[in-house]
């Protein structure tokens, strides 16, 4: 990977690994369904009108949107409003890797390997441990929310994959389409009126910074940089930096926001981030201990 590309893979890791804590100091002042709802409108006009349409079936498109932005975001939103703090939400919500290895051996048919299922394992242990500490700076509920947000994620990709070879900038920026009227939907019975209105008169600079990242940082700049770098590299040399959105996500919230881990979480962080480089390199190690004995 050329210097100029590198520099750009750590650019998206970095306003990734940010995200979480702009999206908590955003929940500061808009509910989480009308952040939502703002996020999308903001992310998809006016760039609709620039970007042109990837060749997508309507069906598919409203599957892209329906999961991997309003299913995901109206998860993690209300995970983060109600208890999960920001760095541990960037680490949690990595388990969407192994959601997506389960769901393409149930909807593709794909096969899981060796390296797969020992770093699920490993995974696992580690957020099961997370998990057990609810109530120590983290509430059972957050957590859950979480992995329900990880999930709905893996579910967009498994839609990414079915649709094949598009502009992934254009499926972003059209598929921000959908979600704005179902989180406003919610914000109506969820939050309703009084507190859309109230957060509506409140917005401040803060606020449009907060859009303004999510919006135009995270997903368009993000995604588009990611996109990029996939159609100059295999996936397998690209993938293996998303490794650090959490190590981004983790060291930004405890710095901006205060946040400390207790040593248990620490351990389950330890194994989530294990299993997850178990994910991407065990099938090539494992390829090479079979070389080394022959």
């Amino acid at each position: 990977m050329s210097p100029r590309d590198l520099l750009l893979a750590l650019v998206v890791i970095v306003v990734w690994g940010m995200n979480f804590v702009v999206i908590m100091v955003g929940l500061h002042d808009v509910p989480p369904m009308l952040l939502g709802a703002l996020r999308f409108m903001l992310a998809a006009v006016p760039a609709v009108f620039f970007i042109r349409r990837p060749q997508v079936p309507l069906r598919w498109m409203l599957a892209y949107g329906l999961t991997i932005s309003l299913g995901q975001f109206a998860f993690l939103f209300t995970a983060m409003k109600h208890g999960m703090p920001a760095g541990l939400a960037s680490l949690v919500l990595q388990s969407q890797a192994f959601f997506t290895l389960f769901f393409a051996a149930l909807f593709l048919g794909e096969r899981l390997r060796a390296a797969n299922l020992l770093g699920l394992l490993i995974a696992a242990c580690g957020l099961a441990l997370i998990g057990a500490q609810s109530g120590l700076g983290m509430t059972l509920g957050g957590f859950l929310l979480t992995i329900c947000a990880a999930s709905m994620w893996a579910l967009g990709n498994i839609v990414t994959r079915k649709v094949g070879k598009v502009n992934l900038v254009g499926l972003v920026v059209w598929g921000s389409l959908v979600p704005p009227l179902p989180f406003l939907a919610l914000s109506l019975w969820l939050e309703g009126p009084g507190v859309i209105e109230a957060a509506l008169r409140g917005i401040g600079w803060q606020t449009i910074l907060v859009l303004v990242y999510l919006a135009f940082g995270a997903t368009i700049l993000g995604y588009g940089l990611w996109s990029r770098l996939l159609s100059r590299y295999p996936a397998s040399q690209v993938a293996p930096f998303s490794l650090l959105v959490p190590v981004v996500g983790l060291t930004s919230a405890s710095i901006l926001l205060g946040e400390r881990l207790v040593l248990l979480q620490l351990a389950g962080a330890l194994l989530v981030m294990i299993g997850l480089a178990v994910n991407v390199w065990g099938g090539w190690l494992f390829g090479r201990l079979r070389l080394v004995r022959v």
